[in-house]
């Protein structure tokens, strides 16, 4: 076995310039922080937050916003996590309770507080959102600016799918300052439905064909039973109305049994000869001569 010469292994190895020197350890010392971060976090994110949300997941099999909250939340505390492990295997996490390097976080904090208020509302805002019990991901709620279905609650927006299937991101305190309304947060939801009929008509006829729409309708509980009532004598028309019950709202949509039940009520008057009220609340009625001045 042949030793290669010291000459030629000194020339094999680059010779850094001098002014390198200085930043070598820097380098050296950013490399490895960099290299913990990311094992870190990374490690983390394949084997502890799959862990930790399974097991939310099988303990809280009603609560999805729990589960939610909780993987983006465990996921900002991973990062921090990362961040201060990378300092302490760097020998950086001392210099941290420094009295220089105090006074500097202390300042950075301030700065951060002031400049992040709302961000940081938003914050405690979310994790309220997530202990309320009644205020999951799924439910439809309303709240003065809007209404839709809860997807997420992240550590500053509320993601909600409005009726028209578009994506809302919802500041925390929106929803924290403001009152919400969970219209089929319960077993059943009462439904309203109003119709204009003509004076003209038999009211008590149209009270009964009203009622029977409700009754015959398949997605409609037969416990309350459905009923019809006159609310308002109207000026041009007489305002009925239907009440009936949805079971199990949140899976049934609302607002498919809405319409169905408006196309069968315009169906049932139209066989059973019944006028609704006219749009502009008027009927006129006569006829009209014209005659030629020829004629004359």
């Amino acid at each position: 076995m042949t030793t290669p010469a010291p000459g030629l292994l000194a020339a094999a190895v680059p010779v850094l310039p001098d002014w390198f020197a200085p930043y070598g350890d820097v380098l050296g010392d950013v490399a490895l922080f960099l290299a913990v971060v990311a094992a870190v976090y990374l490690a983390g994110r394949a084997f502890l937050v799959p862990v930790v949300v399974r097991v939310l997941r099988r303990r809280n099999e009603n609560n999805p916003t729990l589960v939610s909250a909780t993987e983006t939340y465990l996921a900002i505390l991973l990062a921090g996590l990362a961040v201060f492990l990378g300092l302490a295997a760097t020998g950086q996490a001392s210099a941290l309770v420094n009295t220089d390097s105090a006074i500097l976080v202390a300042a950075l904090t301030f700065a951060f507080g002031v400049a992040g208020q709302e961000v940081f509302a938003s914050l405690v805002s979310g994790v309220f959102l997530v202990a309320d019990p009644d205020f999951n991901v799924g439910d439809w709620i309303s709240w003065p600016n809007g209404e839709g279905t809860v997807e997420a609650v992240d550590f500053r927006v509320t993601r909600i799918r409005t009726p028209d299937n578009e994506t809302l991101t919802v500041p925390n305190t929106e929803l924290t300052t403001n009152a919400l309304t969970r219209p089929f947060g319960r077993d059943s939801y009462r439904v309203t439905e109003r119709a204009f009929v003509s004076y003209a008509e038999d009211t008590e006829r149209a009270l009964m064909e009203l009622q029977g729409v409700a009754v015959d309708h398949d997605g409609v509980a037969a416990d309350p039973a459905p009923n019809a009532r006159i609310v308002d004598l109207g000026a041009d028309a007489v305002t009925v109305q239907a009440e009936f019950w949805v079971d199990d709202p949140g899976r049934a949509d609302v607002a498919t049994v809405r319409s169905d039940f408006r196309r069968r009520v315009k169906r049932r008057f139209d066989d059973a000869d019944l006028t609704l009220a006219p749009a502009a609340g008027r009927q006129l009625s006569g006829s009209l001569t014209v005659e030629h001045p020829e004629d004359a």
